[in-house]
């Protein structure tokens, strides 16, 4: 399924509009914000359509999923917006990350935990606020709100250390571009590491770089300890390869477009994270060029000069 898809849901005294904009969607929140109300609506809407008293308006089917057949429902659920609440133990399991993959619906799980288990972007987490009666009668408006805004530092920001989740072409790229810089680059090796590796840091000054695509899990422990040492800046683009893309090295007629809306180019199936996509676009746009590329391996010339520069270039925030 590819795609974003507005949702709009409501019965006498509650209305929520939100737009789903990937395949896995994060609500959280405290409780009586209306998280657990919205899952509801929706089942309620499911088994009993009009008569239940909800209206539901959405260009794909909506339902939910819960208990312990939830297995043999995802199995028979195709091109759907699946909900799921965060009473169901299921979500933390690899089984359940394993049959998410492999189907072609989209998810919106409320939970207030990370979950490891699943890929999705930072920019798709959410909390749930009343914007108060809706159009002047007795309904109470809902809507979706991005918790965490924008990732911006200073320019002036010169680190001490800097942590790169990639340990590939990725971690190559930065340590090259750090080579002559008075900062050490280091690999995390993965994205679960980064937050022992800030605890465990001497340094004082400290940047991270990570795939913005698939860091939702681990953004609050490492905010936890940004916001501790208050000498931590986070960089999060939705992976390498998308600021490979976006500098401007690589040329394709319909690459802006791709850049523009990706969600409209990326098939939940094959894509369970919008990373996989980007190296893959990368790849495929660059075989047998000047500039091919390689995750495993980073191609010399991405590191000259003026490719180099054309990269860093989108790192509008940070002297690297």
């Amino acid at each position: 399924m590819t795609g974003s898809f507005q949702i709009t849901v409501s019965n006498e005294t509650v209305k929520y509009e939100f737009v789903i904009r990937r395949n896995i969607t994060i609500i959280r929140g405290d409780s009586a914000t209306g998280k657990t109300t919205l899952v509801e609506m929706i089942r309620e809407y499911y088994e009993s359509g009009e008569n239940s008293g909800i209206q539901l308006n959405c260009q794909r089917p909506c339902r939910t999923l819960s208990g312990r057949d939830w297995k043999i429902l995802l199995e028979a659920t195709k091109e759907s917006i699946v909900f799921v609440d965060e009473d169901n133990d299921f979500i933390l399991t690899d089984e359940f990350a394993a049959a998410a993959r492999d189907s072609d619906n989209y998810y919106v799980i409320v939970t207030r935990e990370g979950l490891p288990n699943l890929p999705y972007s930072v920019d798709e987490i959410y909390g749930i606020r009343s914007s108060g009666r809706y159009a002047g009668i007795r309904q109470i408006y809902h809507e979706l709100y991005h918790i965490y805004g924008s990732f911006e530092f200073s320019r002036e920001f010169v680190p001490d250390l800097v942590i790169v989740e990639d340990s590939n072409a990725g971690y190559e790229f930065f340590r090259g571009v750090g080579a002559e810089k008075p900062y050490s680059v280091v690999s995390a090796e993965g994205k679960s590491n980064i937050f022992r590796m800030l605890l465990e840091a001497d340094a004082e000054r400290i940047v991270v770089i990570a795939d913005g695509a698939a860091f939702g899990s681990e953004i609050d422990r490492v905010l936890k300890i940004a916001n501790r040492k208050k000498t931590v800046a986070i960089f999060l683009p939705e992976s390498f390869e998308w600021l490979v893309l976006n500098s401007g090295v690589v040329k394709q007629g319909n690459l802006q477009k791709i850049l523009d809306q990706p969600g409209e180019y990326i098939e939940s199936r094959d894509y369970f994270s919008w990373e996989r996509y980007f190296t893959h676009l990368l790849i495929d746009l660059t075989k047998g060029g000047y500039l091919q590329y390689a995750k495993k391996k980073l191609n010399p010339a991405y590191l000259e000069e003026k490719i180099r520069e054309r990269i860093t270039d989108q790192i509008k925030k940070i002297e690297l």
